[in-house]
């Protein structure tokens, strides 16, 4: 009796879960994906849930148009149309299947899907003719650019999907560096053409765009007024590869973009982004060679990526200086969880063109691997805007050329490390003296940075505002940073120091200058160096709450200089 009730206890619960299983399957959504839920778990503001594109079932293969995938012939015409075909059925995806596509520019339409099948590689060609100039952005600035090879303005319902590669070809268009090479690759690139200025120590191109280097005085947006002007130097005005200006529900999933002519990836002014599951690359020695850069837009998740680049990897702003500061529309509401960074300037960057304001902001689960700088805020005079309630956690960093994390309020638009290895920042600017608060003065504030592992080459950190206006409360708590060269608080108020160690080679573990309102506990430093644990220079320095148990013995580890004094600290 009681065999046959355990066996038709075992049918009834196999009913059931059978039952379970074929509701589930009858009722789920179509093609349901995996669950990305965890990515709004343990949020610090109120952050709502980025809604994403949803396409009708249509779909047209581009082989189906007569496009041919040779790499040689252009197939601009087959996605232009195969486009406008899903759009006259209401949308849907144009599927690219597997083989190397070339192509000049794709301009996307809304409610489009573009689906790169395994083993398809959409190569945009190197014919610089395919790319008219357009008004578009760059570095902050509406100026004159060529034409994106991916493009897409005032868009709603767009997305690029599938596990497929998008090469911008951008070898084609980019300058390069001879300390950056080896001698024989750099020999191989002269031999292949184009021009060398900077006592031939900087390729270029063509000699157009070596011109219009000359014209910008070296810098990359050239001073120029008209259509006619920025013309001559076309060649010059390299593109970011996939430009979306002022688009809703935009979707990247899956896919490659690499090679890029400029930036790789810059949404602008977007609504309801969605970035996952990317691997972004470029050349680490390509000029402005970034991953993404996310300007003024608002309800962002960027998760699951990997980057590996030849400038800053995942970078946040805002627009320019006054031109910023009149769009006034701030990067806010953004999720950064699960990327890992390989080479790049910096790891997660805010800034420097952060002029709208960057807030709202929770990075945690990422991993930076030979990064010039790990966690990198930067930003100088003439910028204004706020950066304000970030939150930072559970961020690995191994290797860090310069320092794993930076505030820099002194930026001067230098990578971190020059060609000849040397720092491009001095601590020395910190002697500048204070110009009046206005508009244009950036702040940064009510930051959050907690359990950090990081090993360095320069210092162990560097916080470092202006005279005139301080890097606000900021909280640095559970860390472990390793470096030759100690921790740096510089024209600073309301930091917090909280259960972190310091382990260097030389010099005081911690130096605080021109700062004010300073808490340390739980300090921790390597014992086995002859300079103190702490240093606190500068008149202006004052209220530094310590702990005894920290600094047991004063005399050895603690240094006054420069004025500060004994009522300096508190215990």
């Amino acid at each position: 009796m009681k065999k046959r009730n355990i066996k038709n206890l075992k049918l009834t619960l196999w009913s059931a879960t059978l039952a379970v299983m074929l509701f589930t399957a009858c009722h789920s959504p179509k093609n349901a994906g995996p669950d990305y839920s965890w990515v709004y778990d343990n949020i610090e503001f109120d952050m709502p849930k980025v809604k994403e594109p949803v396409f009708p079932n249509n779909s047209i293969n581009i082989t189906d148009l007569g496009a041919v995938a040779d790499g040689q012939t252009l197939n601009t015409e087959i996605f232009a149309k195969a486009i406008d075909m899903m759009v006259a059925k209401g949308g849907g995806r144009v599927i690219v299947p597997a083989g190397i596509w070339m192509t000049g520019p794709i301009v996307m339409k809304s409610n489009i899907n573009i689906h790169l099948e395994d083993g398809a590689m959409v190569r945009f060609s190197d014919n610089f003719d395919l790319y008219p100039l357009v008004e578009s952005s760059f570095e902050g600035i509406m100026t004159w650019r060529c034409q994106s090879p991916i493009s897409g303005r005032d868009l709603e319902n767009i997305a690029f999907t599938g596990n497929g590669v998008f090469d911008g070809n951008g070898q084609a268009w980019r300058p390069v560096k001879r300390g950056k090479m080896t001698a024989n690759q750099w020999r191989n690139l002269v031999k292949s053409g184009g021009t060398l200025e900077d006592n031939d120590s900087y390729w270029w191109p063509t000699e157009q765009a070596a011109r219009g280097y000359i014209i910008s005085n070296r810098n990359n947006l050239p001073q120029l007024e008209t259509y006619e002007e920025f013309l001559e130097i076309k060649d010059f005005l390299r593109p970011v590869m996939v430009s979306l200006i002022n688009c809703q529900r935009v979707l990247l999933d899956g896919l490659t973009f690499q090679n890029s002519p400029a930036w790789n990836i810059h949404p602008l002014m977007c609504q309801d982004v969605t970035i996952r599951n990317l691997t972004v690359r470029n050349p680490w020695y390509s000029q402005n060679g970034d991953g993404l850069d996310l300007e003024s837009c608002k309800n962002v998740v960027i998760y699951n990526n990997n980057f590996d680049v030849g400038d800053d990897a995942i970078c946040f702003k805002s627009g320019r200086d006054k031109e910023g500061r009149d769009r006034a529309i701030p990067t806010e509401n953004v999720i950064v969880k699960n990327n890992v960074v390989y080479h790049g300037h910096g790891g997660f960057v805010v800034g420097s063109e952060m002029s709208g304001g960057v807030r709202n902001v929770h990075v945690s689960d990422c991993t930076f691997m030979g990064t010039n700088i790990g966690i990198r805020f930067k930003s100088t005079r003439g910028r204004g805007g706020i950066v304000e309630n970030i939150y930072i956690s559970n961020i690995n960093m191994i290797d860090i050329p310069t320092e794993p994390i930076r505030f820099n309020m002194f930026y001067g638009g230098k990578a971190p490390v020059l060609d000849n290895g040397e720092s491009s920042t001095s601590l020395i600017e910190s002697d500048a003296p204070s110009v009046p608060v206005t508009e244009e003065t950036p702040l940064f504030r009510n930051i959050h940075v907690k359990n950090i592992v990081a090993n360095g080459f320069g210092n162990a950190a560097l916080f470092m505002g202006l005279p005139e206006l301080k890097l606000e409360n900021v909280v640095l708590e559970n860390a472990i940073l390793q470096a030759p060269k100690g921790f740096s608080i510089i024209d600073a108020e309301g930091i917090v120091l909280k259960n972190v160690k310091i382990i260097r080679d030389s010099g005081p573990a911690l130096t605080i200058f021109n700062s004010n309102n300073i808490t340390i506990k739980d300090f921790d430093f390597n014992k086995n160096v002859a300079e103190p644990g702490l240093a606190v220079s500068g008149r202006s320095s004052g209220n530094i709450d310590i702990q005894k148990t920290d600094f047991n013995n004063p005399d050895k580890d603690i240094l006054l200089v420069n004025g500060a004094t004994n009522e300096t600290i508190g215990w």
